[in-house]
Parts: structure tokens; C-alpha cells; sequence
């Protein structure tokens, strides 16, 4: 009974890890900070993923291109866990009105 229990709260659980994991991941991805310190003005503070390879590949700046690519990492590192997290909330959901 102590693992039912101890599994339900994991999956319940589970979908706010995943939502605190890809905050985190998007604080991380700094893009329009890194396009204003190059006194590249941008109209947002979310940066198009194609304005930032076109930046990549036209720059030659190798430190502002890898900070560039470090933060399209950042990117799809977060897309992945909120992906999770929303294929972890139906049994999520189901754990909480089942048990």
C-alpha cells in the first residue's frame, strides 16, 4: 500500500516538476538580452528561432554565436519538458480523481 500511495504522488507531482524544470529553462534562454548588448534591436523579448540562425550563420563572433546556440539549446530543452509535463498531466489527473 505504501508504494500505491508513494506512486501516486510521484504522478501527481510529476507535471509540476516538469513545469518548474522548463521555467527554468526559459529564464536561461537570454536571446533578446544577448541581441541588445550587439545593439541588434529586436521588437520582442522572444526572439524567432530563424532570426537567430540567420544571426548565427552571419556573425562571425564566435563567442556571441556560441551563446547564441547555447541559447537555442535552452529553447528546445524547454519545449521538450513542457512537452512532458503536458503528456504527464492526463495521469496526472487520473491519479488524483481515481485514488
Amino acid at each position: 500500500m505504501v508504494t500505491a500511495d508513494l506512486l501516486e504522488t510521484c504522478c501527481i507531482c510529476l507535471p509540476l516538476l516538469f513545469f518548474v524544470i522548463a521555467v527554468s529553462f526559459r529564464l536561461l534562454d537570454n536571446s533578446a538580452l544577448l541581441f541588445l548588448q550587439k545593439d541588434i534591436i529586436v521588437s520582442c523579448s522572444y526572439v524567432p528561432k530563424k532570426k537567430i540562425i540567420k544571426h548565427i550563420a552571419s556573425n562571425p563572433d564566435k563567442v556571441f554565436t556560441g551563446n547564441l546556440k547555447r541559447a537555442l539549446i535552452y529553447r528546445r530543452l524547454h519545449r521538450l519538458f513542457i512537452i512532458l509535463m503536458m503528456s504527464a498531466i492526463i495521469p496526472a489527473i487520473r491519479c488524483f480523481i481515481l485514488g
